[in-house]
C-alpha cells in the first residue's frame, strides 16, 4: 500500500499518558506500516508522565 489506510496522514504524532493504551496505539501503527520517526519525547505534567512519539508512513 503506498499510502495510509483510512485517509490517514503520512506523518502522526501520538501522545498520551504512558501507559498500556499508548503503547497499544503505537503498536497498532507500527502494524498499519508506519514507523517510528526518531525517539519519543517524554514530559511530566505533575501526575503522570506523558509520551510523544511521532511516526510516518512507509519506507
Amino acid at each position: 500500500m503506498s499510502t495510509p489506510p483510512d485517509g490517514l496522514p503520512e506523518y502522526r504524532v501520538l501522545t498520551g499518558p504512558d501507559d498500556a493504551a499508548f503503547c497499544r496505539r503505537v503498536s497498532e501503527a507500527l502494524a498499519m506500516g508506519y514507523r517510528l520517526h526518531a525517539g519519543p519525547a517524554v514530559t511530566f505534567d505533575g501526575e503522570r508522565v506523558i509520551v510523544a512519539q511521532a511516526v510516518v508512513w512507509g519506507g
